[in-house]
């Protein structure tokens, strides 16, 4: 492994790599920021530049993209409470609650550094155990991918706000969305209600713009006596105070929540199909099963913007490890860029660290150093970022508002889309206005068809029922959803309790 990594720095370190690196991780925090931009969407427009370059210098600028896509939701979602990339969802949960306590300089350090130190854990992964993680990955069967999703729908329980009913209905609502359209098995369509343009279903992401920025947007229009003189976008008159060497000291004082949300990343990134938006949610969520303080969570604490970015940057390095070792796509990123490499005749799958250990090397080299890029532009462009508090909201909403619609149509150039953006919009402020919480919707949007698919993958290979519980992983996956649901509820009734005695 030392040699492929000498390899590497010697193909790497070159100024015309490292120029067009620096672009790719700047392009990808662009990307990133701009709501319904996904990386996805960055890695494919990357592509057809990377023809006329050779396979190393390639493959390190989608690394670029990548590594900065991940790390541009959280500006967005900590300063606008608005998530730039399904990724980011959990970010938002505690870093905008920070910014609106009059503290998004403390909220963006905390999150680049967290997704800085996230990004290198699972570099350390990538490198030390690629092999043996994509060998376990590949054990997952359909049986284990509907476990899993079984057990991520349990974050539901944790992510409900101040009812757990009300929650469940928001969760309930997301499933009914990812519903409507084209059966993905028979490829029928359903729940149409003969209307064409939902033949092709819900967008994912209109909905995930709709439900949180639109939704936000339409909040902030709002006036009342307290704010009408407020010049402001977010409400933040104060002198913004930026210091980065104290927020790299707060995150490294929790080593057990960062490793802890990295390694769940890691293991999520290398789940063929899994992606971020899983990662982000779950490290959130045993963060705050973790927790000694449960009930601050949501409020604008540290721990929850360490474990969101940590978790989400760490799955790039995950989401690489089955690319490298078993030549399969762990996401659609990974995809794009093993279609790089055969453009350039090279050949993924079990032989490639044998037969171009230059390339391999290149990745993980390529993968510290855009990470390294990541965080001298974040923290660069920081003080820029911050200015976005400062706009008036009059200039504010009608830009973001643009972003939105502009995010929302190019994702599949449909006006019908734009009636769904505006449509979801509404019905998340009304959610807001009666204290649903907004994150179950996005969580079973995102997990609806995932289960819906495997299970019926599952039982399309054998209707055995059974397998799902004498299956090792499944059953475990499936046992950790059964915890998961005891824990939240107990959690929830704690807090009630100790507010009850505060209260009293």
């Amino acid at each position: 492994m030392l040699e492929i990594l000498v390899q590497g720095i010697q193909e790497v370190f070159h100024l015309s790599i490292l120029i067009k690196m620096f672009i790719g991780v700047a392009a990808g925090i662009t990307a990133g920021a701009i709501p319904g931009f996904t990386i996805t969407m960055a890695i494919v427009l990357t592509l057809p530049f990377t023809f006329g370059m050779s396979p190393i210098q390639g493959v390190t600028t989608m690394v670029g993209v990548f590594i900065g896509g991940l790390s541009g939701g959280l500006i967005t979602a900590g300063l606008l409470g608005i998530p730039g990339t399904p990724s980011a969802v959990a970010t938002t949960f505690d870093a905008f609650p920070m910014v609106k306590k009059g503290e998004p300089g403390r909220a963006l350090g905390i999150g680049i550094w967290s997704s800085f130190f996230g990004s290198l854990i699972s570099m350390i992964l990538l490198i030390t155990i690629a092999p043996q993680v994509a060998n376990l990955a590949m054990k997952i069967g359909p049986w284990e991918y509907f476990s899993l999703v079984v057990f991520g729908l349990t974050i539901i329980a944790s992510v409900t706000g101040d009812s757990i009913v009300k929650g469940l209905i928001a969760g309930c609502f997301g499933l009914l969305i990812a519903t409507v359209g084209v059966d993905p098995m028979s490829g029928v369509p359903r729940f149409i209600f003969g209307i064409e343009n939902l033949g092709a279903g819900i967008p994912f992401l209109t909905v995930l713009i709709g439900v949180f920025a639109v939704s936000r947007l339409l909040t902030e229009l709002e006036v009342n006596e307290e704010d009408e003189e407020q010049t402001t976008g977010i409400g933040i008159d104060s002198n913004i105070k930026f210091a980065p060497l104290e927020s790299a000291k707060e995150v490294l004082s929790q080593p057990v929540n960062l490793i802890r949300s990295s390694i769940i990343g890691a293991f999520i990134g290398a789940i063929p199909g899994a992606g971020a938006s899983i990662s982000n949610i779950l490290a959130y969520d045993q963060a705050k099963k973790a927790s000694k303080h449960p009930e601050k969570f949501g409020t604008g604490i540290a721990d929850g913007v360490i474990a969101s970015e940590s978790g989400n940057n760490s799955t790039a390095g995950g989401g690489l490890i089955p690319m490298i070792a078993l030549g399969i796509p762990g996401s659609a990123v990974s995809a794009v860029m093993l279609a790089a490499l055969m453009v350039h005749g090279i050949n993924p799958g079990p032989m490639l660290i044998k037969n171009n250990p230059d390339v391999v090397g290149s990745i993980f080299v390529s993968f510290f150093v855009a990470t390294v890029f990541m965080l001298i532009i974040q923290f660069v462009g920081a003080r820029l970022f911050l200015k976005i508090t400062k706009i008036p909201k009059y200039l504010l909403v009608p830009t973001i508002l643009s972003l939105c619609v502009i995010g929302a149509y190019v994702l599949n150039n449909r006006f019908s889309d734009l009636y769904i953006l505006f449509v979801m919009g509404i019905i998340g402020y009304i959610l807001k206005k009666y204290n649903f919480a907004l994150a179950p919707v996005i969580l079973g949007v995102i997990l609806g068809p995932i289960a819906e698919t495997n299970l019926r993958r599952a039982l399309m290979t054998s209707p055995d029922w059974s397998l799902f519980f004498t299956r090792p992983i499944s059953v475990g996956f499936l046992i950790l959803g059964v915890l998961s649901i005891i824990y939240a509820i107990w959690q929830n009734n704690k807090s009630k309790q100790v507010a009850e005695k505060v209260s009293a």
